[in-house]
């Protein structure tokens, strides 16, 4: 009776496979990290107008590292060979779901929302005539953040 062989990927794949859990890890974390521990840190230690100015930073620099990361998945996801199509389309989408949250919240929030805490002034958006108008792009880019996170969240577990 022949015994059946299970197929051990080559050391190259289990490499790559390795490289894609990486990339999901620190993409996730970076998330995670910036949008629930360090923005309401800020926020909690430091005036309103002084933290909002920094995890604006954060969030552009939260923006890079999510371009890297997409592009970095992607292309390791093009070179798997550990992956069957079906997986590799949903990861591929996973991705590009997760880089579209990301460039929402990057080009086209964020630079919104710095536009009104400028013209606010020194006393704040919050005592602003602009304030509606930011606190709804502030909640839209909340959701995306969340959006984003969760799908970070299926993006590790399914790049095992």
């Amino acid at each position: 009776m022949a015994q059946a062989r299970t197929a051990v990927p080559p050391r190259s794949a289990s490499r790559i496979a390795a490289a894609r859990l990486l990339v999901a890890v620190l993409w996730a974390g970076t998330l995670w990290t910036l949008g629930y521990i360090a923005a309401p840190a800020v926020f909690a230690a430091v005036p309103s107008t002084v933290a909002g100015d920094v995890v604006a930073v954060l969030l552009h620099r939260l923006g890079w590292v999510s371009l890297g990361c997409a592009l970095a998945m992607l292309a390791l996801l093009r070179w798997s060979r550990d992956l069957d199509a079906g997986r590799r389309r949903f990861l591929n989408l996973l991705v590009l779901a997760m880089l579209a949250c990301a460039l929402v919240m990057w080009i086209g929030l964020q630079p919104g929302m710095a536009q009104l805490r400028e013209l606010a002034g020194p006393g704040g958006v919050r005592a602003s005539p602009y304030w509606t108008h930011f606190a709804v792009m502030h909640g839209v880019s909340q959701l995306f953040h969340v959006i984003e996170s969760v799908l970070a969240a299926v993006l590790v577990l399914k790049s095992r």
